[in-house]
């Protein structure tokens, strides 16, 4: 075995994520191991000696793998958000952050009374999805299928709302439209789509080519919402007295 297989090793048996036992890496441990006194630096030059398995577990009882403490630090960096009075935790990232507001601004301000059916994760596809409430709603929902970021459902006024959160792409355009409803021909409930986004600077970047009977949500401002319909504007002025 090769000094750089046998520095391979060391990383690998103290739990060394694989991308930090490259063969720089290995290089620069194998420099280290000619520096002064340490407690790393002995149970390196213990490596095929009697004595390896013993410091290995000594070193190892003392110190955290860098494998544990990275998947440690990522868990410390998720975003916990609450689904239908569940826990969930988000990866971290600009859209889960919209996503979050969404859930936990928009939600409770306009539709109380809704839950959700489904919500992604940019680290997992299908964070939340309630496939029996999607099946006895008529979804039919392939892997093909590119769902939107949100859907809530009212049980009440059997409305779905479909939200995309837009951060850098994504905007309920008329193409986008179009994918949603043949995914979900066969779903009677009334559909509403809407179109998050964290800030009117970002909105106005995609202003143009969201479709038209759509509405608009942005955290910045998180107790209005704009609306592209103008039949529901029409039918409120003439519904006054």
């Amino acid at each position: 075995m090769s000094k750089i297989d046998e520095a391979k090793y060391i990383l690998s048996s103290l739990g060394v994520p694989e991308r930090q036992r490259n063969d720089l890496c290995c290089y620069t441990l194998l420099a280290m191991a000619s520096i002064g006194e340490n407690d790393l630096l002995r149970l390196i030059q213990s490596f095929g000696s009697r004595m390896w398995e013993e410091e290995k577990a000594v070193f190892l009882s003392r110190h955290k793998s860098l494998a544990e403490l990275y998947s440690s630090r990522r868990e410390m960096n998720k975003l916990p958000v609450k689904v239908n009075g569940m826990e969930f935790m988000f990866s971290q990232g600009q859209h889960n952050i919209l996503q979050k507001s969404v859930l936990e601004e928009f939600a409770p301000r306009f539709i109380p009374a809704s839950e959700c059916l489904y919500i992604g994760d940019t680290a997992k596809r299908d964070l939340m999805k309630n496939d029996r409430l999607l099946n006895i709603l008529g979804f039919n929902i392939s892997v093909h299928d590119k769902m939107p970021d949100i859907i809530l459902y009212d049980r009440g006024s059997n409305m779905l709302f479909f939200i995309e959160c837009v951060t850098s792409s994504g905007a309920a355009t008329p193409e986008r439209i179009i994918e949603i409803e043949a995914m979900t021909e066969n779903v009677s409930a009334g559909r509403i789509y809407i179109t998050a986004f964290p800030d009117f600077r970002t909105f106005k970047r995609f202003s143009e080519f969201i479709a038209w009977e759509t509405e608009i949500w942005i955290a910045e401002f998180p107790d209005h919402i704009i609306h592209m319909n103008g039949k529901k504007f029409l039918e409120a002025i003439n519904e006054k007295p």
